[in-house]
């Protein structure tokens, strides 16, 4: 690094130097931010001998322009260093990180938040082996996949002990390097500095040609020193940056044609590898390149050579050369390059960028490749490569099914408005019916939870009638499920409700394979939790967990389980596909299972683990961009907080999840809020208030009222109807319930009325009522028997029989205390008191 780059640095050059000097913190991450040629790469190099001169270990990616469709590159390159330990991962992250830099596939295609940490793995045990610096040149040009696993380490780099020090363009889209991260913004030179850099490179100009310089460079150090060398005469009008685009270009044109060649082929790949270029150029030359064609473009300055490397000067000459050359030149580069390049995800693409208008073999090409590399997880590669694809293909059918399947890996990507603007671009084309359906079905994976939106159910239903007609069940039963979800989430009616259910019986006696596909018995679940309850529960009994080895369908069997109120079957299924979806590393789906864990947990009285899901859960779900599913297992933490007598962090947790609830009219989760915050209101002592919350959730005219949900509560609801006074409200709740029961056979109602019933009668009649309701098995159901055993003992001495009282409440209290039920704790020794 020669000194003069950096004249006029010497506050940015100070702060850096502090992140290695002796007072230095591990975990910080800066980022240089300014327009091109201002000095950024200049002192990132500052930043690499700080770095070395500490004992750190450097590890160096740059971004480049023309590698933004290979997917990893830029990961590839910063971590190729420790690829070595890749193998000390652990499983699913270490097959993860394999996949995705090439080197083997998964059984699926990993998920970028398993790619995440499998970086963050081998970068924290660099870091254990001693003190490591992360340099990243041009932020914005990493290619997106890349950039993404930046953004995770930049976010953790104070918790890992690292230091990261990145540039980026001025105006470029900003990669999330979190809340901690600090920006140095350069700005053009001082006057002093400028001139003093002007001396350096052109001392012997004349006063009023020195003027003109400094203004032409506006204080950019790239500018001048190309202005000093005589470039000035080439720049032209314009912006700074494409007035030494210009200039660069300019010099590349005056060079022998070997040279020009070299230089056109470096600045169309997306490698800097000598051999590869030199071969491409040599093909598109028609004859042999020399080192003296090599040694020419070094010496115009556009371009320097190390340890096999092509690399340019500056990003700006690569789009200099590229600018200053014909369309047809650059066509021919990328041909050439189609015929050199091995790896087949670069050489589809070089071979679609050699070609104008409609090519089959080009779009078949890319095509192709595009499915290799969303094998690797690199879903937002594949959707270009397979939009550029449908570009080239000259049938409109063809055409439509490649954006539709972009459109498939952007749902992976979690891209919404990228799948919107895919399929519509597919539905202007001549489509089928199966594709039509298919694209409904994709825009449907973003819009669950639309409120009240019946006409949009119906729609769907119809829809999911066409693709059975036109021969696909399974793309029927993916529709059907996401009009189920719609009635779930959000009030749609008992007409849509029925409306789903009955396209899903129609299609079952159409196909009779649908009836053992877990998605069939997901939308009666879903749809209808209490009308179809029977026919859930009783194929639900039929299964064993343990013989089921997808942990797809035992997360929908799960889903299906809990929808019903079936709480020990779905605790049973999610914990096999819990413990499936870890080996398999898919972290998407594993999101979904612990945030249905962390409230069938709470129900059962598994308090411990059910913290431990939704802890892990949020984590997951803000990694992988699940915004419903963090806000639902938000409110169900807020709910265990809530059991567990924290009334603040219950009141809080609700009031977050809260907030979208209402946004979105989700009276589904506003049940849940409901729940959460009555128990709070229980923890502080003020039974009125939770009283209010909990018959809110029976009442259907309350914004919170959901017909499945509200079961959560028929427990607590009938104890505060108790304690407030308001028994005979209570006992009309209770009817209606009763009438509930007739119809469904679910567990969760079924344990809870016996107690309900119990509790809500008048003490000469309750005798017979709790002898019936300790005769229900509740050996899985222990937060169920412990409220039962606290609510007998206390009938017990109030009807003077303080012995056996005594007996009930006591193990009452240990049952309680060994759930971590605090409040209910404390109304035992109250209980005990009073018989003392």
């Amino acid at each position: 690094m020669e000194p003069e780059h950096l004249m006029g640095r010497d506050a940015e050059v100070t702060e850096l130097a502090r992140l290695w000097g002796p007072r230095s913190c591990p975990g910080q991450v800066v980022l240089l931010l300014g327009e091109p040629g201002i000095g950024k790469t200049a002192l990132l190099e500052a930043a690499r001998r700080f770095a070395e001169e500490a004992g750190h270990e450097v590890l160096r990616t740059v971004g480049v322009q023309a590698e933004a469709q290979l997917p990893f590159a830029g990961l590839h390159q910063l971590l190729r260093g420790l690829l070595w330990d890749i193998a000390a991962l652990s499983d699913p992250e270490s097959q993860a990180l394999r996949s995705a830099l090439g080197e083997g596939l998964t059984e699926c295609p990993p998920e970028a938040a398993l790619i995440n940490r499998g970086a963050a793995q081998l970068l924290r045990r660099a870091v254990q082996r001693g003190p490591v610096t992360v340099l990243v040149d041009d932020l914005q040009w990493l290619d997106p996949h890349s950039g993404q696993v930046v953004g995770f380490l930049a976010r953790r780099a104070s918790d890992m002990g690292f230091q990261l020090v990145a540039t980026q363009r001025a105006g470029a889209p900003a990669v999330d390097t979190g809340s901690l991260a600090r920006t140095l913004t350069l700005g053009p030179l001082s006057e002093p500095a400028a001139e003093q850099m002007l001396a350096r490179y052109a001392g012997g100009l004349g006063c009023d040609h020195r003027r003109r310089l400094l203004a032409e460079a506006q204080g950019n150090p790239l500018a001048l020193r190309e202005l000093a060398a005589g470039g000035w005469e080439r720049m032209g009008a314009g912006p700074l940056s494409a007035r030494l685009e210009r200039t660069f270009g300019g010099r590349g044109a005056g060079l022998p044609a070997a040279a020009q060649d070299l230089l056109l082929v470096a600045a169309a790949d997306g490698s800097t590898d000598l051999a590869e270029i030199g071969a491409a150029a040599a093909l598109l030359l028609g004859a042999s390149l020399s080192a003296r064609d090599v040694q020419a473009a070094v010496h115009a300055q556009l371009v320097r050579v190390r340890d096999g490397e092509l690399l340019f000067r500056h990003p700006l000459v690569r789009s200099g050369v590229l600018q200053a050359e014909s369309l047809s030149r650059r066509q021919r580069a990328h041909a050439a390059l189609a015929q050199v390049v091995q790896e087949p995800f670069r050489r589809a693409w070089h071979h679609a960028c050699s070609v104008v208008g409609p090519d089959d073999e080009a779009g078949e090409l890319l095509a192709e490749a595009a499915e290799r590399v969303w094998e690797r997880g690199a879903a937002l590669s594949a959707v270009e490569a397979l939009e550029r694809s449908a570009g080239l293909t000259s049938g409109h059918a063809l055409r439509a099914k490649r954006l539709l399947r972009a459109a498939e890996f952007a749902v992976d990507f979690g891209r919404g408005d990228l799948v919107e603007r895919l399929v519509t671009a597919a539905m202007r084309q001549s489509i089928d019916p199966l594709d039509h359906a298919k694209g409904q079905w994709l825009r449907e994976i973003f819009r669950d939870g639309v409120p009240g939106d019946v006409a949009r159910v119906s729609e769907l239903c119809v829809t999911a009638d066409d693709a059975a007609g036109a021969g696909d069940p399974e793309l029927a039963l993916n529709l059907l499920l996401g009009a189920a979800l719609r009635c779930w989430w959000a009030e749609t009616g008992p007409q849509a409700r029925a409306a789903v259910v009955s396209a899903a019986e129609v299609l079952a006696e159409a196909c009779d394979e649908t009836r053992s596909d877990p998605r069939w018995l997901a939308v009666l679940a879903v749809a209808e939790p209490l009308l179809r309850g029977e026919v859930v529960c009783a194929a639900l009994d039929r299964l064993e967990p343990a013989d089921l080895r997808d942990p797809a369908a035992l997360r929908l069997l799960g889903m299906a389980a809990h929808a019903v109120g079936h709480e020990v079957r779905a605790a049973d299924l999610l914990d096999r596909a819990e413990t499936l979806l870890r080996q398999q590393g898919r972290i998407g789906l594993l999101t979904h299972v612990l945030s249905m864990q962390v409230v069938v947990r709470g129900v059962l009285g598994h308090w411990d683990a059910a913290e431990a899901s939704a802890t892990e859960g949020l984590r997951l779900a803000e990694e992988t961009g699940q915004p419903l599913w963090t806000a639902g297992t938000t409110v169900c933490h807020a709910q265990v907080r809530g059991l567990r007598g924290d009334a603040a962090a219950a009141f809080a947790t609700a009031a977050q999840a809260e907030v979208p609830a209402r946004v979105g009219r989700l009276n589904c989760l506003l049940s849940c809020v409901g729940l959460a915050k009555g128990l709070a209101w229980s923890v502080e002592g003020d039974d009125e208030a939770a009283y209010r919350e909990f018959r809110d959730l029976f009442d259907p005219a309350s914004a919170g009222y959901h017909a499945r949900q509200g079961l959560d509560a028929v427990a607590l609801f009938a104890e505060a109807a108790v304690r407030t006074g308001k028994v005979a409200e209570g006992r009309s709740v209770l009817t209606d319930l009763e009438r509930l029961a007739r119809i469904t056979p679910s567990p969760l109602l079924s344990v809870q009325l016996p107690y309900a019933r119990a509790v809500l009668a008048h003490d000469a009649d309750a005798g017979p009522l709790y002898v019936s309701a300790l005769s229900t098995d509740l050996s899985r159901w222990p937060w169920v028997a412990a409220r039962l055993a606290l609510a007998h003992g206390a009938w017990l001495r109030r009807t003077g029989r303080p012995e056996e009282a005594t007996t009930v409440l006591r193990d009452a209290r240990v049952l309680l205390h060994d759930l971590g039920a605090v409040t209910w704790v404390a109304r035992a020794d109250a209980e005990l008191a009073q018989l003392a």
